[in-house]
């Protein structure tokens, strides 16, 4: 009888310790949504908040992922509108996943204050400076790796190479990038325009006061050539650009794909024609997520999926 207790008690035990020690015992991953849009309802539900997995200031990278994502949104977005697939996504993998919402205007109230990315690129690089020091302060980590979408490809090279961030960033991915400008709407040309003739200030008056980042991003712009400029890449970080053939506000799309040292240029149609994500919808395409996840962890690549890819939302078809 008590040969047969102990037994069961061993055995109860050591049920105990796998249930303990089991991945299946862990919490359930975040679902993860492939619809840029979705990131609107999350901030209407939550003005100003945060989407669940990101901004935990408590977490504490592991071995596996010991350097922080730092997700860097685009024109007229937030931390929550832009990255309703991948802050899951990555909190699923096992990173700490923190996301600002950088460029308000300032004193805006919301709904006003949900659209950042407004202000010039530098001073807009200065908050993310600031950020990136919280991040790297609250986690203990030495450096963290960058994901940016469309402004957010750009402005933070202006960090890396001209605020100190090269020795804070290791790595450095790009969906949608626009190192030569976004060129739609005859922006280069309208720049030119502006140049030739003196409106600058004009221009800054009008037009900047409701996107002074839009001006600073027009092809040919101050500011554009400014970080083109000698090396567009900072030293010592690893670039990665991921494009699309049917971006229609990076004219035209091989603008993005600067060639360089530790670069590594991308474009989704190359490995999957079906994908038709555009500029927006790229930030929600499985295809371009499984890019960005072999960016950030090269030792452990995965295989890229294919299959069709809607525009504007990013979601498969079917």
């Amino acid at each position: 009888m008590r040969k047969s207790f102990v037994t069961v008690t061993l055995a109860a035990l050591a049920l105990v310790s796998q249930v303990a020690i089991s991945p299946s015992a862990a919490a359930d991953p975040l679902p993860v949504p492939h619809n840029f849009f979705d990131g609107i309802g999350l901030e209407v539900a939550d003005p100003g908040g945060s989407i669940p997995g990101s901004n935990d200031w408590t977490c504490k990278p592991t071995a596996t992922h010991p350097e922080p994502v730092v997700l860097v949104h685009g024109t007229g977005a937030n931390r929550q509108t832009n990255w309703a697939t991948y802050v899951p996504l990555l909190e699923n993998e096992g990173y700490c996943v923190f996301a600002p919402t950088y460029g308000t205007r300032p004193g805006s109230t919301w709904p006003m204050s949900a659209f950042g990315a407004l202000l010039p690129l530098q001073q807009s690089a200065e908050q993310l400076a600031d950020f990136v020091d919280e991040v790297l302060a609250a986690t203990g980590a030495r450096k963290v790796n960058i994901v940016g979408h469309s402004q957010g490809t750009l402005m933070p090279n202006y960090y890396v190479k001209f605020l100190g961030g090269a020795s804070k960033v290791d790595k450095y991915v790009s969906l949608a990038p626009l190192w030569g400008g976004a060129g739609a709407f005859w922006a280069g040309e309208i720049t030119a325009f502006v140049k030739q003739n003196g409106l600058g200030p004009l221009q800054e008056q009008t037009f900047g006061t409701l996107c002074a980042s839009c001006l600073d991003m027009a092809p040919g712009s101050d500011f554009v050539e400014k970080m083109n400029e000698g090396e567009l890449y900072a030293p010592g970080v690893a670039y990665t650009n991921i494009a699309t053939r049917y971006d229609e506000l990076v004219v035209p799309y091989t603008s993005g794909l600067v060639p360089g040292p530790n670069t590594t240029n991308i474009v989704v149609q190359d490995q999957c024609p079906q994908d038709y994500s555009e500029h927006a919808g790229l930030a929600a395409s499985p295809v371009a997520a499984a890019h960005v996840l072999n960016a950030l962890d090269p030792e452990h690549p995965r295989p890229v999926p294919c299959t069709v890819i809607a525009p504007f939302t990013g979601s498969p078809v079917g």
